[in-house]
């Protein structure tokens, strides 16, 4: 059955691209078909894996405005098993001309339908905002994970996007639960660091994530490189992390779908 997530917070620089783009490829990595939507007109998951963002066309503008099918714009990344619907700066006209669209809420979630049978995992990387991409998202999806940054801000806005997340369950999209947060862009040896994880633990209680994102020089190394952090750098803390939160999410779903060992990296490091 597939589960579509959407990664999700209205504030910037969490590292919800980061997550997005990592999370899929190591879903992708420990076996699973999955697909990576990009509908953040910024198109940074789409060059995050290696894809000349301008040149992506059809993309995720023409799904949403001329309601193009998603599979005419899905095309196959570097990475086994792992497949993108890019998206670019043309994206950010589909806000205004959604506007006035018949079922705008619902045409993400009507094009993801005819395709979603092709994949065990659908993430969804969105805008930092509470638009009509977003909405679309949201409304397409099964569950949300929110990547928290564990810096002074981080608790900024948290409430009001969950509150945003229950609107959407109320008037939308029923089913659409909030699968946990997740700590991004971690450092232990900050004070403010441990201060903000107790917060956000008291926020997300049981369903924060266990895996803690740890800031990571080859993490932000990666996107330049058009690559995820496992084919940058497979050994890194990053690599390690997102590995873990990939096996912590399928741990959640029936612990025996956790592998018990790390699988080898088979991809080339090509930086």
């Amino acid at each position: 059955m597939t589960e579509i997530i959407a990664i999700a917070n209205q504030k910037g620089g969490v590292g919800k691209t980061t997550t997005a783009v990592n999370l899929a490829a190591a879903l992708a990595q420990l076996g699973h078909e999955t697909l990576l939507i990009d509908t953040d007109p910024q198109g940074n998951a789409t060059s995050g894996l290696g894809f000349d963002k301008k040149d992506f066309s059809p993309n995720l503008y023409n799904v949403l405005v001329d309601l193009l099918p998603l599979e005419k714009t899905i095309k196959a990344s570097t990475i086994p098993k792992l497949s993108v619907a890019g998206a670019n700066s043309n994206l950010a006209g589909a806000e205004i001309e959604l506007v006035a669209a018949l079922a705008r809420e619902s045409r993400l979630k009507g094009a993801i339908s005819a395709v979603k049978s092709r994949f065990s995992f659908i993430i969804i990387d969105c805008p930092p905002s509470l638009g009509l991409l977003t909405l679309n998202a949201l409304n397409a999806a099964d569950r949300i994970i929110i990547p928290i940054q564990g810096e002074y801000y981080a608790m900024e806005g948290l409430a009001q996007f969950t509150d945003a997340v229950n609107r959407v369950r109320q008037s939308l999209n029923p089913k659409l639960t909030v699968e946990g947060g997740v700590l991004t862009m971690f450092d232990s040896r900050m004070v403010l660091s441990n201060q903000v994880k107790e917060e956000v633990t008291k926020f997300f209680g049981q369903s924060l994530f266990n895996t803690v994102i740890p800031r990571n020089i080859r993490m932000a190394e990666a996107p330049g490189f058009g690559q995820s952090i496992f084919q940058y750098d497979h050994k890194s803390k990053g690599a390690e992390a997102y590995l873990t939160l990939a096996q912590e999410l399928l741990a959640r779903r029936t612990p025996a779908a956790a592998p018990v060992q790390t699988p080898a990296v088979t991809m080339e490091n090509k930086s």
